[in-house]
């Protein structure tokens, strides 16, 4: 690990355009004392979706230099290392991820994917506040797991079932 209550944290997903970004900004708020979060995609869209940027903007999170990018980032020499990776899509969990410097410790978080929504924009809103509860609170349930205590095999496991 980075280091003792300090741990970088990578969520992954396709886009990177709606749930990573919305759990990177989560992490980096609720955890900023312990873990600092970054998000990225197999295939990025390019751009957060607008409904993600609504969203977090109205819900007061600092939005300003948040974008879409590539997992390549995080894979070169320069890039922080990484300790825990989330794919929180299922498109991600069934895709062939980097080799990551470290082996950092991995675990997959699927979640519904607001991007795709096609419909009513109130319903398309009203789902990506509901795909924000949901990763709120696995998040709020993974911030008090007492990683510093835990070996490698009982964190993998307690973070697959979280």
């Amino acid at each position: 690990m980075t280091s003792l209550n300090n741990y970088n944290v990578l969520f992954l997903c396709t886009g990177n355009s709606a749930r990573s970004i919305i759990a990177e900004s989560i992490l980096n708020r609720l955890g900023a004392d312990r873990f600092t979060a970054y998000s990225a995609g197999s295939r990025p869209s390019g751009q957060i979706h607008p409904l993600t940027a609504d969203l977090l903007a109205g819900l007061n999170y600092n939005i300003e230099g948040a974008r879409s990018k590539s997992w390549d980032e995080f894979a070169a020499d320069s890039a922080p290392q990484m300790d825990l990776i989330f794919t929180v899509c299922d498109n991600a969990a069934n895709e062939v991820c980097p080799i990551w410097p470290g082996h950092p410790a991995t675990a997959h978080w699927p979640f519904p994917d607001p991007a795709a929504f096609e419909g009513p924009e109130t319903e398309h809103r009203v789902l990506f506040a509901n795909v924000y509860e949901m990763i709120e609170r696995q998040i709020e349930t993974f911030i008090k797991l007492p990683i510093d205590s835990m070996d490698s095999p009982t964190l993998l496991k307690r973070l697959n079932e979280i």
